[in-house]
Formats: structure tokens, C-alpha cells, sequence
């Protein structure tokens, strides 16, 4: 309770690391999930309209992936990343854009898997009909995509959550720099080993805040578009 208070004191007086760490996990895990929508949301559409020859397999791949550990993607990336990798040169490692990357590919499963089932459930008939009144095929679908708007935008706020509450991926290739590329999981891992309850605290309060103002503001816009 004496943690929990102390937490509270950090977050109201504006806590200076507060911010920081908060302000840079909100921008990476916002840039990974704009990234990972740009492909994932056109692969997930196609997976839940397309009726192509191996669209079961691949569907089924992604739905596997979604089971693939975070720190597995980190150790992916900070070998492809690392001096000796074949992006090396770019020298990405160890920078909030590293953490960008990973995390757009952990979160590109979830987002295909969840659009594909998004678009799968509407029903059959809002596109027959379309069809019947004259659209073409391509105005069908976007039909069928404007009526699955509402689930499209829970899949992209599940994908932010899970960037946002990562570990893995943000400690391998971001290294917790102080300063440069402490996020907020990766702080709270650190500072709780070294007795800093109070800041662990605050961190996961403002962690959780986060997740919570989200799902709110999401919550508000589907109903918006189904409205």
C-alpha cells in the first residue's frame, strides 16, 4: 500500500522518466500497429473474401503464428538487426525503430487472423445482395468490408494492447537504453528487480490507463461507424 501510494504521488506530480518513458511507448506501439495495419488489414481482407487455392493453408499459418513468443520475434530481429546481420549496415539496432519493427511483425499474425474472421462473419447475403442490385464484385466487397468496420477496429485495438504490453521484443532489440529506448514493460521488468516498487507501480498503472483509454476510444468509434 505504501508502493501504491508512492505510485500515485509519481503520476500526479508529472513525474519527468514518467512521461518520457510513457510519451515513447505510446509513439512505438502506435507506429507498429499503423505499420502492421498497412498490410495486415489488405492480407486479412483477402483472407476473408479471396476464395483462391491455398487460402485455408494460409490462414492457417497465421493462425499459428499468433502463437510465436515474443521473445522469439526479438531474437529474429536483433540477429537480422545485429552487426554481423544482413541489415546491419543500417545500424537500427538498439533504437526505437528496431522496436517499431518488431513489433509490427509479433502483432501482423493477430491483425491478419482477426480481420480475416471479422470479414468472414458478415453475413453472406449483404453481398449477394449488392450483387443482385447491380455492384460490381469490387463494390461488393467494399460493401461487405464497410460492414465489418466496427470488428476491423477491435482487431487493430487487440494489436495495439498486445505491442504496447510486450516484453520480449522492446528488451532484445531496444536494449533499455535510458533515455532512448526504455518503454514502459521494459522499465517495469528493470525497476521492480531493483526494489523501485513505487515506480514499477506507477508504470503499470499508467500501463493499464493506457489499454483502458484505448479500448475506450475504440469502443466509441465502432459505435459511431455501426450507428
Amino acid at each position: 500500500m505504501q508502493g501504491l501510494g508512492e505510485a500515485f504521488m509519481l503520476i500526479m506530480t508529472g513525474d519527468r522518466v514518467l512521461i518520457d518513458i510513457t510519451f515513447r511507448a505510446i509513439t512505438v506501439s502506435g507506429l507498429a500497429t499503423i505499420l502492421a495495419s498497412c498490410w495486415s488489414i489488405p492480407l486479412g481482407v483477402s483472407l476473408g473474401l479471396g476464395r483462391f487455392r491455398g487460402r485455408q493453408l494460409l490462414k492457417g499459418v497465421f493462425n499459428a503464428l499468433m502463437g510465436v513468443p515474443a521473445v522469439a520475434i526479438g531474437l529474429l530481429f536483433y540477429l537480422i538487426l545485429s552487426r554481423s546481420g544482413p541489415l546491419g549496415g543500417l545500424q537500427l539496432l538498439y533504437t526505437p525503430a528496431a522496436i517499431v519493427l518488431g513489433q509490427s511483425a509479433l502483432i501482423t499474425p493477430i491483425l491478419v487472423s482477426l480481420v480475416a474472421v471479422t470479414v468472414e462473419t458478415v453475413d453472406p447475403e449483404i453481398k449477394r445482395l449488392a450483387l443482385t442490385l447491380g455492384a460490381s464484385e469490387t463494390a461488393a466487397n467494399l460493401t461487405v468490408l464497410g460492414e465489418s468496420m466496427g470488428g476491423i477496429l477491435l482487431s487493430i485495438s487487440a494489436s495495439f494492447n498486445r505491442a504496447i504490453a510486450e516484453l520480449g521484443v522492446a528488451l532484445m532489440v531496444g536494449g533499455n537504453i535510458r533515455g532512448a529506448t526504455r518503454v514502459l514493460t521494459t522499465v517495469i521488468a528493470l525497476e521492480t528487480g531493483r526494489g523501485a516498487i513505487p515506480l514499477g507501480i506507477a508504470l503499470t498503472v499508467i500501463l493499464l490507463g493506457i489499454v483502458g483509454v484505448v479500448n475506450a476510444l475504440i469502443y466509441i468509434v465502432q459505435r459511431w461507424v455501426q450507428g
